[in-house]
């Protein structure tokens, strides 16, 4: 239906093109690329979720994607921050879809809208609400009478608002794809019949909402004719089989710029070389839009994450969680989208041909001879080897694993391993303003099971006692005992074990907290184990529940559970004594939460104390006031001599905090948490802050966040900046007379350069912020920078062995030197 639909489109697209009239607006698309209004274009996306940062920061954020090379947005719907309660449903602030699109569209750029309504994305319960697992007999993801009911409504809702709002493409809006469903590949096969039933049923239904726009669906290999199948993963160049249709265009909808992380996992990386060599062969193999997932991450606020997923997402994206630029990934992937719009019209009408040298090496040449367009991608695959490869009579040096950009196929305008571009690094500053913070603790009254009015013979699952309300809940009973079952030898205690699904909890016995325990994203389910002290008479013991988000992937997300299982008592003279059936008090959350102390008002219900040089220890409150930082550098919370909790600023949650929670490396996975400078106020910012297990809130330290470290790392092979050439027509031309390559630098806002940090001409290792000095290095390194740079926003120190040593007093002349840099910008002083 569709492919009639855009054959259609595009001949009435070419029909008033050949009239002369303005072109209405439309997409359609080929097997060759997208036709957006009558152009084809080549696409690079971002995905940033409206969700996880401030309005406030929507503007500039998307400034600097358009700036790095990006034209479309995509980003997700999400069903359960839309409609948390059935029927009621919540569009203002953060969640304000509509602002965010049309932010999108002011700035020029199009949008690609996924749905979902399942969307993974490390998100709780995948967007689906928690009040649709009540509903009676669905089950998620399935030819599912109940399931596709509501799920028809919810999709029926959103598309209605985008077309009301005039959003859609043909409309005159930025929204020039669309998706339904998200990787049901991977859990089709769990479903059976009711599987493929099901994605057939998705794709009728989205086509039959909206047919102005093209439907994706990712990680689909048999998808319904209607809808175009997409790649998900990071080398889909070489992954990916191509659609399943010989009209449908290659498209990448998430290439992984890191990877998530989850607590107790190690720093993610991944560099921008090895992104760059990926999207280069995508486009080398018939590729016209790739998505960075993510470009941006930003925070997961609240309790939005999905199951043990950090608060920072994606930190490693080309923007930062801050919104910062991190390069040289964000300005690496920039020169190579500037590369690629350089080869754009040979890329799109060019006839592509391969030449295989060998299993390594590889030449794909565009090339329209009567049009005058050639782009070619020479490619070495070899992980460790670099080569040289010969291509209409020229030889060209390939590093390892790379891609040369041959813009006209004559002349390298880029390669994907060799970074002409900056790099930097972040910095986090204690604030001067916003430090000697006087605290407060309220602490929680630790509930016997006579104090719980929900009874149950067994503790309650926690998923459905809390109804995604509260990660907290309390559990208790009591047992009585006399002096006979209790162990005659004072150096033998008994021992608290309580089998857990998941994720956490804190016990404690006759109101005294005996341990904490946990799971993690690999195994949600523990044993906890402690030795107690019991006494003759009645001993209450008490379970403080805890979650740390929602599943978000997998079949049949709906039958999880998690919560204490089996709880018993070792070491009894009579041996062990399961009490799992013994009848347990329960409450949802605990009492904090429930007055609301992390706001003014709430604050005031509850009576606070200074905080003593002893930390009182678990389930307490802490709070203080702060005023805003200094300067407009982002904001941060470095919370390392903490546990584990959440936080609050002005009653605005920052989300969760898990520091206690040592990856390998013997770090936590986050120890900084972002505080959005939207949330804050001139003077008085309320700070609230509830750990579970203990720590030291007078060791929190608010800082300010920058990338004012900036450096340059580049060799006397690596070619010109791509941004010396530009194209128009068939005409290929370098806009600067000196094509020599050099260190380029550029300090962010409008700051200016102070100091030379490091500088070293020679053979120098390391990265940004940690360089070292190699065998060989020019004495006057330090002064060639600063001649060059000192006082500048910007500076290019060349890359000429003349600049740094008279030719009979060079240290190393028979290598190949690098050039490494490392400057401090700072705000200039005002005169």
């Amino acid at each position: 239906m569709f492919q009639i639909l855009t054959l259609a489109l595009l001949i009435s697209l070419l029909v008033t093109s050949v009239n002369g009239q303005e072109k209405p607006r439309g997409v359609a698309y080929d097997g060759r690329s997208l036709i957006v209004n009558g152009n084809r274009e080549l696409f690079f996306s971002g995905s940033i979720h409206y969700t996880r940062s401030p309005p406030e920061m929507w503007p500039e954020i998307i400034r600097k994607a358009k700036e790095g090379g990006i034209n479309v947005i995509q980003t997700y719907v999400f069903w359960n921050i839309h409609e948390p309660v059935q029927g009621q449903f919540n569009f203002e602030g953060n969640f304000d879809i509509v602002k965010f699109i049309k932010e999108i569209a002011e700035q020029g750029l199009y949008v690609t809208l996924r749905i979902g309504p399942y969307i993974e994305a490390e998100w709780s319960s995948g967007g689906f609400p928690y009040w649709l697992r009540e509903v009676k007999n669905i089950t998620f993801r399935s030819y599912n009478e109940p399931f596709v009911y509501h799920m028809k409504k919810y999709s029926e809702m959103v598309i209605d608002l985008m077309k009301k709002e005039k959003l859609f493409a043909p409309q005159g809006g930025p929204i020039i794809l669309a998706q339904i469903e998200n990787e049901y590949n991977n859990v089709q096969a769990a479903y059976k019949d009711n599987g493929k039933k099901y994605i057939e049923w998705a794709a009728n239904l989205a086509v039959g909402l909206y047919d102005g726009v093209p439907w994706i669906m990712c990680k689909q290999k048999e998808a319904p004719p209607t809808v175009i199948n997409t790649c998900n993963g990071r080398h889909c160049a070489d992954t990916f089989a191509g659609p399943n249709g010989p009209n449908k265009p290659t498209l990448w909808t998430e290439n992984w710029t890191a990877q998530y992380r989850t607590f107790g996992d190690p720093p993610s990386q991944r560099s921008a070389e090895d992104l760059a060599f990926s999207v280069a062969r995508f486009f080398a193999k018939n590729g016209t839009l790739t998505n960075y997932y993510m470009y941006h991450g930003g925070t997961n606020f609240g309790r939005s994450s999905s199951s043990f997923v950090t608060t920072r997402y994606y930190d490693e994206a080309p923007l930062d969680e801050f919104g910062l630029m991190r390069d040289p990934k964000w300005s690496h992937l920039r020169d190579l989208h500037r590369a690629l719009r350089l080869s754009r019209r040979a890329l799109l009408w060019g006839n592509p041909t391969v030449q295989k040298i060998n299993q390594d090496l590889e030449i794909t040449v565009y090339e329209n001879t009567g049009e005058h367009m050639c782009a070619a991608f020479l490619t070495n695959n070899h992980t460790t080897q670099p080569s040289n490869i010969t291509f209409r009579g020229a030889n060209y040096y390939l590093p390892e694993k790379s891609v040369s950009i041959l813009a006209d196929c004559k002349t390298v305008v880029y390669n994907t391993q060799t970074v002409v571009s900056q790099h930097n690094s972040r910095n986090f500053v204690p604030s001067e303003k916003a430090k000697n913070l006087k605290w407060e603790m309220y602490q929680e009254k630790v509930p016997t099971v006579n104090e719980l009015a929900l009874k149950n013979r067994e503790p309650l699952e926690l998923y459905s006692l809390t109804k995604d309300k509260s990660d907290y809940a309390w559990y208790s009973t009591s047992i009585n005992l006399n002096r006979h079952d209790l162990p005659m030898r004072s150096d033998i205690l008994t021992v608290l074990q309580v089998a857990s699904m998941g994720h956490a909890l804190a016990a404690f016995v006759n109101g005294q907290y005996i341990g904490f325990g946990h799971g993690n994203n690999i195994d949600k389910n523990f044993v906890f184990r402690q030795p107690i002290v019991l006494k003759p008479g009645v001993n209450d013991i008490t379970l403080l529940g805890e979650l740390v988000g929602y599943p978000n992937s997998g079949a049949y997300m709906e039958k999880r559970f998690a919560g204490p299982r089996a709880v018993t008592i070792q070491g009894l003279m009579a041996g062990t004594l399961d009490i799992t059936l013994n009848v347990w008090g329960h409450e949802v959350g605990v009492s904090g939460e429930k007055e609301q102390v992390f706001s003014e008002e709430g604050a005031k219900k509850v009576k606070w104390t200074p905080v003593t040089a002893t930390p009182p220890g678990p389930v307490t409150w802490y709070k203080t006031y702060f005023d805003a930082p200094e300067g407009t550098d982002p904001v941060a919370l470095k919370m390392d001599k903490m546990q584990k909790g959440m936080l609050w600023v002005n009653g605005k949650s920052l989300g969760r905090y898990w520091v206690s929670f040592l990856s390998p490396l013997g770090q936590p996975t986050q120890s900084e948490y972002h505080v959005p400078r939207a949330f804050l106020k001139p003077n008085n910012n309320l700070l609230v802050v509830f750990e579970e297990t203990g720590g030291h809130p007078e060791k929190i330290e608010i800082v300010t966040v920058n990338r004012d470290t900036i450096c340059s790392m580049i060799t006397e092979y690596h070619p010109p900046n791509v941004k010396n050439f530009e194209s128009s027509g068939s005409k290929f031309c370098p806009v600067v007379e000196d094509l020599k390559a050099g260190a380029h630098l550029t300090c962010p806002d409008d700051n200016v350069i102070e100091k030379v940090e490091f500088a070293s001409y020679g053979d120098p290792d390391g990265a940004c912020g940690n360089f070292t000095m190699g065998t060989c290095t020019s004495q006057n390194s330090i002064k060639v920078a600063e001649k060059y740079c000192l006082g500048k926003h910007t500076c290019t120190i060349p890359i000429e062995r003349v600049t740094f040593d008279e030719p009979n007093k060079d240290p190393c002349p028979n290598i190949f030197k690098t050039l490494a840099v490392q400057v401090k910008c700072v705000v200039p002083k005002k005169n």
